[in-house]
């Protein structure tokens, strides 16, 4: 099986803790690129970064093992996929506006 054949799951993740003003975002975006999945990130309004995530299982395992642990000055006190199997396909990773 291709690259291109792997299953995509896409998950939707919410990180709260100390995560936004640190880097959190751009870290979140530099990784999705390392492991090349795809998705997006953004901060909320209730201080959480939310995000959504799609690739292969193993790329999103790794990717989701270093955004676990988040930038340095980042303090991650819950990391949590709230969905599964979302209806978006995202291409590329993008930082969003604030929700």
């Amino acid at each position: 099986m291709s690259v291109s054949e792997e299953p995509q799951l896409v998950w939707r993740i919410v990180v709260e803790g100390h995560v936004q003003g640190v880097g959190y975002r751009h870290f979140a975006r530099r990784i999705a690129l390392r492991f090349g999945v795809a998705g997006w990130v953004r901060n909320r309004r209730d201080g959480a970064v939310e995000m959504l995530v799609a690739g292969p299982a193993e790329r999103l395992e790794a990717a989701l093992a270093e955004l676990r642990r988040g930038p340095l000055g980042a303090h991650v006190l819950d990391f949590r996929i709230v969905s599964v199997n979302e209806t978006e396909r995202p291409i590329g990773f993008e930082i969003r506006g604030t929700l």
